[in-house]
């Protein structure tokens, strides 16, 4: 575990040992950061919310946009991820929260004005490499200001050790966003809703291997923000992008996962397992399984999530894996390949963001800072 400064002058003090380290998916697991959907509020209006949803999902959130989340949503939502947290605490993993906020409230800069969204998926405003904390420079607006709920938990951090980073504050400006932008059509050319007016990205774009990242390009990271992240850790860190094939892309962990070393996971529909980066010549490709169906129609009309989602899971270590208990094709196909699943009941998250990877954020993992590609 990397050691901090000490965080005073005299020389007979003892140096501080990061409570944060953490260099890829799978080491074991001490502590993770686990969101909340204390006052979550419907995204507000904005094109880069509406354009990876489907057109008349994207008029009814705009006709909710502000409001609080119905009880109907966050009640069953709530009592998974309750069960989530305690079993985690019941395999020895330390749980940290952030505080309960009120999303609804309107903020703004000099350009637009916003109210909130929630705190349910911490993986997507923050970045963990090694001993320190980013704060990610994050596209929606209504997103700008997430990371004050976890502010106590990262001045915490800070005091016993860790590195504390934000990136530049974006101004999100219409500059940022094309004007004229629509999804496009299968077979067409790839394009983003978002220019390289300055450097933007959620974490979730990027998953961790030891010195090497993978991230894939989103309606919410562009190249800029992959560039700003590329020249930070500098040249003892490798950034690779994987190419997706979704026509509407946000987060690479329902498309690509690392979930052991020389083992990842990657979506059949989004990836192309022959054009994956040369460095992962000698790992093996596992393909995800298509998702059991989801029954629960009002479930399916509001989640923000693709289909995926049986993708979004957590490693505990290189074996125990935390996946989705609706998802028994998942489960089965991770007992194949040599894992050992654990079921879990997440499946009403998806209004809010995501499943077990994007609830979560680690913090520390036992292990050190490896090579693990050629």
């Amino acid at each position: 575990m990397r050691s901090a400064p000490s965080a005073t002058t005299d020389d007979a003090a003892e140096p501080l040992i990061s409570p944060v380290s953490s260099h890829n998916e799978w080491d074991p697991l001490e502590e993770v950061l686990v969101g909340r959907l204390d006052a979550a509020t419907i995204p507000s209006s904005h094109p880069v919310v509406a354009c990876n949803i489907p057109p008349w999902a994207a008029r009814l959130q705009g006709l909710a946009a502000g409001f609080k989340y119905p009880r109907t949503l966050i009640g069953p939502a709530r009592r998974e991820l309750d069960q989530f947290v305690a079993l985690l605490q019941s395999l020895g993993i330390t749980v940290t929260r952030p505080d309960a906020i009120d999303h609804g409230q309107r903020f703004g800069t000099p350009d637009w004005s916003s109210r909130g969204f929630c705190s349910t998926c911490p993986r997507d405003s923050m970045l963990v490499i090694g001993d320190e904390i980013i704060e990610t420079p994050m596209a929606w607006p209504c997103r700008y200001f997430e990371t004050h709920s976890y502010r106590r938990v990262l001045k915490d951090y800070f005091r016993r050790g860790a590195r504390w980073t934000a990136a530049p504050k974006p101004q999100l400006t219409d500059a940022l966003f094309e004007a004229d932008f629509r999804i496009p059509e299968a077979g067409e050319p790839m394009r983003y809703i978002l220019t390289e007016f300055e450097p933007v990205f959620d974490a979730a774009d990027f998953v961790r291997a030891g010195r090497d990242l993978f991230v894939t390009r989103s309606n919410v990271t562009n190249r800029m923000g992959i560039d700003w992240l590329r020249r930070h850790l500098g040249p003892g860190y490798r950034i690779h992008e994987i190419e997706s094939r979704c026509r509407t892309p946000m987060h690479i962990d329902t498309t690509f996962l690392p979930l052991a070393p020389g083992k990842v996971l990657v979506n059949p529909e989004y990836v192309d397992v022959d054009r994956l980066p040369d460095v992962l010549s000698s790992w093996d490709v596992l393909i995800a399984p298509e998702p059991d169906p989801i029954d629960e129609r009002f479930l399916k009309m509001t989640s923000l999530c693709g289909k995926w989602l049986n993708m979004n899971v957590l490693m505990i270590d290189e074996k125990r894996v935390i996946a989705e208990r609706h998802h028994t094709g998942m489960l089965r196909a991770l007992e194949k390949w040599g894992f050992e699943p654990i079921p879990c009941d997440l499946l009403h998250y998806a209004p809010f963001g995501g499943s077990f990877h994007c609830a979560t954020l680690d913090i520390r993992r036992r292990g050190t800072l490896e090579s693990y590609v050629r």
